[in-house]
């Protein structure tokens, strides 16, 4: 057998094997090697011996320190189970104001609420509940139903337009599809309305608007356009647009009406989880409008 040449560098012999002429060295194992293969078997044996390791059709060996990871978890889903049942069993018992003034009690609320925001409303109002086309920015503070802990949590526990016996209901009516308002008049409302945000409008009499606002759009959104949480009208003073403040977007409300939609969350959530949502609404950041 050829074992190769003498290496004239290294002193050990070669393979025989020649690549380009770059001959490969007979180069042994290093002892360190088998030593952490031992370390590594040896190991293994005392984990096989002291911890849960072999299948044995329906069992399995137990060890010799009768480990059991599930176990564990169930004492740790427990103790988690103990320790949110502590807080939250003062969550349903003390009134809003007192929970909004317990700063240790209001960190666990939020942590809580913005998972439960997130699982279940961000959907529609957005991960930073800041709302799209459509949907109120909750941010904003811009209320629709009020702004209080209870009117939140009515609204979220009825809904909008929703199949609950006590649903909130609102509609905008659809002053040019149904004939109520001809075309120059919505023109001159959408000129009015856009301007009480500060908005400029390149069509349509501002003046004129207002009266035809005075004439038909009062009766919900008021003589000053603050809106009414009584009925669900939105404030047209502010900058918060639900489905949008452009011109066409306007025209688009006022001709064809709205109608939104907000599921009865009290059928879907407990009555915790929807005060733990309410908190964590009630308290947002407020947004700049």
């Amino acid at each position: 057998m050829d074992v190769g040449n003498q290496d004239p560098v290294t002193g050990r012999l070669t393979t025989g094997h020649e690549w380009n002429g770059i001959e490969e060295l007979e180069t042994p194992i290093p002892i360190v090697v088998f030593l952490f293969l031992a370390a590594a078997f040896i190991f293994a044996v005392i984990c096989w011996v002291l911890y849960p390791t072999w299948p044995l059709g329906t069992v399995y060996t137990k060890g010799l320190l009768g480990f059991d990871q599930r176990h564990v978890v169930t004492q740790q889903v427990a103790a988690a189970a103990a320790d949110r049942a502590t807080w939250t069993s003062k969550v349903e018992k003390m009134s809003y104001a007192d929970i909004e003034a317990d700063p240790q009690l209001m960190k666990l609320v939020k942590e809580t609420g913005r998972t439960l925001f997130q699982d279940n409303c961000a959907a529609c109002h957005g991960i930073e509940a800041t709302g799209g086309p459509g949907f109120p920015n909750l941010a904003a503070k811009s209320w629709l139903w009020g702004g209080t802990p209870e009117a939140i949590e009515e609204t979220i526990r009825v809904g909008i337009n929703s199949t609950n016996d006590d649903t909130r209901v609102s509609q905008m009516m659809a002053f040019g599809r149904d004939g109520i308002l001809k075309p120059d008049q919505i023109l001159n409302v959408i000129a009015y309305v856009r301007s009480l945000s500060g908005a400029k409008s390149t069509m349509g009499d501002i003046e004129a608007g207002k009266q035809v606002f005075a004439d038909n759009c009062v009766a919900c959104h008021g003589e000053n356009a603050k809106g009414s949480h009584d009925v669900g009208a939105p404030d047209l003073t502010d900058k918060n647009w639900i489905y949008g403040g452009s011109e066409q977007a306007v025209y688009t409300t006022v001709y064809s009406g709205r109608q939104g939609h907000m599921p009865n969350w009290g059928a879907r959530l407990s009555p915790l989880t929807v005060k733990l949502l309410t908190l964590y609404v009630h308290t947002l950041p407020e947004a700049s409008k």
